[in-house]
């Protein structure tokens, strides 16, 4: 997989090619989500089912091709293996998702990190990273995972 700062992975529609080429927005949310969700080394159904549901409903993936999941959540799992992988993971998606969008992958990955109701050590740990590497203030981040929490209360 590429080292850090390598912004080409992959052509995630055809795993026959050798071809190239960068992440698309929507590739990095979904990288950014999935991440999250594999972060403490367990991939709970809560979290897939949520990623799913988000992808399903967002305008932000409304042209997006569902069987690129499994593609992306290759790659990330592949970066996860490497000893700088998370560098590499933030690498390609500050190369490829707009800094518009930061807010929204923090906010995805809050969702999905909270699908299950309760938040491990590593999934904190790397929601912090995220709000470092995607440049989100403290007192935004703090709205979004109230958010988040709101959102994923149970009775």
């Amino acid at each position: 997989m590429p080292p850090c700062g390598v912004t080409q992975m992959p052509d995630l529609t055809d795993s026959s090619t050798e071809a190239t080429r960068a992440l698309t927005a929507p590739d990095c949310l979904v990288a950014m989500m999935i991440a999250v969700s594999a972060s403490d080394g367990r991939l709970r159904i809560t979290e897939l089912v949520t990623i799913e549901r988000i992808v399903n409903h967002l305008p932000v993936f409304a042209d997006y091709d569902q069987d690129r999941i499994r593609a992306v959540a290759e790659v990330v799992f592949d970066l996860f293996t490497e000893e700088d992988g998370l560098d590499a993971l933030f690498g390609l998606i500050r190369q490829n998702l707009p800094e518009r969008l930061n807010e929204t992958a923090y906010a995805l990955a809050c969702d999905v990190a909270a699908a299950d109701g309760q938040l491990g050590d590593d999934e904190l740990r790397l929601l912090e990273e995220m709000r470092h590497e995607l440049t989100i203030s403290r007192l935004h981040a703090a709205a979004i995972e109230r958010g988040a929490r709101a959102r994923h209360m149970t009775v």
